[in-house]
C-alpha cells in the first residue's frame, strides 16, 4: 500500500541496516548531533526506550559502521560510506513516518542474529 512512498535506496538501507524503530532513532538522533558522543542511558532517557533495547540498538549501528564509539559514548560517523543514505532515510522517515516504521516491523525477526552467525570475524 505505501510501497512506492519509499524510494528503493531507502527501503534497501532500512532493510539491510535497521532492525527496530529505536535503532532508527537512535541513529537519526545521534545523526542530529553529529559533534556528540553520548552514553547509552542519556540515548535511551532522550529515546524514551528500555537501556537493554538501547544497547542492542547501539551495537547493531556501530557494528555496520554507522556510528563511532569512544569507551561507552556514541557518536554519528559522517565519514560513513553510508551517510548520503542516512539522509535519505531522516527524510523519508520524516515524510513518511508510518510507511518507513511498517518497513522495519514488516522485516523478519532475528534473521540478522541467524546470518550473523555464519559470518567469520577476527577476534
Amino acid at each position: 500500500m505505501y510501497e512506492g512512498l519509499l524510494a528503493p535506496e531507502v527501503r534497501n538501507f532500512v532493510l539491510k541496516h535497521i532492525d527496530t524503530v529505536a535503532q532508527l532513532e537512535a541513529l537519526l538522533f545521534l545523526r542530529a548531533r553529529p559533534a556528540e558522543r553520548l552514553e547509552a542511558q542519556a540515548i535511551a532517557k532522550a529515546l524514551y526506550a528500555s537501556l537493554d533495547e538501547m544497547n542492542a540498538a547501539l551495537e547493531g549501528l556501530h557494528g555496520c559502521g554507522l556510528l563511532v564509539r569512544d569507551g561507552d559514548r556514541y557518536g554519528y560517523n559522517q565519514s560513513s560510506p553510508d551517510s548520503g543514505l542516512v539522509e535519505a532515510v531522516a527524510t523519508a522517515y520524516a515524510r513518511h513516518l508510518i510507511p518507513t516504521t511498517n518497513l522495519i516491523h514488516s522485516k523478519p525477526r532475528n534473521i540478522r542474529a541467524f546470518s550473523d552467525a555464519f559470518k567469520f570475524r577476527k577476534d
